[in-house]
């Protein structure tokens, strides 16, 4: 009878921590195992070195990993639910007294609908705030491991669709600000202040994608079919480019029939950016696309090889009119003249 007991306890606790947005049945170990496989190769690999698990050291420094009870606490210090009197000599001590391993006592720090909006949340959407608007230069870093430590508790507490919703919401409110500060942009510097937020936003995403990847796994990919990062740039894409993408385009097609109006690297960029956004963009001006996207025209044919010839003959006249020399064509084989 006491087997049939702990059997049945153990299916308990699995079918709490069952998550139903994202029908997660992998029991407490596996799940940390996951998210520190994750931290360790997921987060510190696309993170820059605007954040890092010590508010006071850059992301490149990450210190050793901690140890495995630190990973049920919500503060970025060692968990104050696991004392001496959890360890197995304790344990040993005292056989009569019942202990709780990590997992148990997870399962009974329940988070209520409250707790996420009144703790969790307010703490994700500063550190969301603080990606989103900080410079490169902004060495203020914040705590990575701290913010992945309650994204994992919003996921396995049964709040991945409220954490998705406040998240998209957030980001989404942040991008009206953006387009709204284009719209002040004087038309001399818009295609260079488009590219600073463009990259900004990006770089931003390079931390805010690691830090949500457990929502991505157990809910956006499974649920939803979608990836986060694809998400997000739509959200740009809709809230952003869109709104301004008739103005840019003939700005760049200004641009570059003017060399070094704009820099060379500034326009890759927003083109590119463009195109990464939505290909069909690259409709509105193909000769200008042409010359930062390769192979975005369709394979030449061979009955077009006789109008390139004369493209090409008409543009070599045209260079010589203008004064451009051939340069010496003695050197020429005979066989090359005709």
């Amino acid at each position: 009878m006491i087997a049939i007991g702990k059997c049945t306890m153990e299916e308990m606790e699995e079918d709490r921590l069952d998550d139903h947005n994202h029908n997660y049945r992998d029991s407490a170990r596996d799940a940390y195992s996951f998210m520190r496989a994750q931290l360790s190769n997921e987060a510190q690999l696309f993170c820059s070195t605007m954040i890092s698990t010590d508010p006071t050291v850059p992301c490149t420094s990450i210190p050793p990993r901690r140890d495995a009870r630190c990973m049920d606490s919500d503060s970025s210090s060692i968990s104050s639910e696991t004392s001496d009197t959890d360890s197995p000599s304790t344990s040993a001590s005292n056989p009569g007294k019942l202990t709780l391993n990590s997992a148990t006592k997870f399962l009974m720090n329940s988070m209520t609908v409250e707790d996420y909006k009144n703790i969790y949340w307010p703490k994700l959407e500063g550190a969301i705030e603080h990606l989103l608007t900080q410079s490169p230069s902004d060495h203020n870093s914040i705590s990575y491991e701290q913010i992945y430590s309650h994204v994992y508790k919003c996921v396995c507490q049964q709040h991945s669709e409220l954490l998705y919703n406040d998240l998209v919401r957030k980001i989404s409110s942040h991008l009206d600000q953006v387009s709204a500060q284009l719209l002040g942009s004087p038309s001399e510097g818009f295609i260079e202040q488009f590219s600073v937020l463009l990259t900004q936003y990006t770089a931003a995403l390079q931390c805010i994608v690691p830090v949500f990847i457990y929502m991505n796994k157990f809910y956006i990919e499974r649920k939803l079919n979608q990836d986060l990062r694809d998400i997000l740039m739509r959200l740009f894409a809709d809230h952003v480019a869109e709104k301004h993408v008739n103005t840019l385009i003939p700005l760049l097609q200004n641009a570059y029939s003017m060399p070094f109006q704009v820099r060379p690297s500034t326009m890759a960029n927003v083109v590119k950016g463009l195109y990464a956004l939505r290909p069909e963009w690259g409709n509105l001006a193909p000769a200008l696309f042409s010359q930062f996207i390769p192979q975005i025209h369709p394979p030449a044919m061979e009955s077009q090889l006789p109008d390139y010839a004369a493209q090409d003959q008409k543009l070599q006249m045209e260079l010589s009119l203008n004064g451009f020399s051939r340069g010496d064509q003695s050197r020429k084989r005979a066989s090359e003249e005709s």
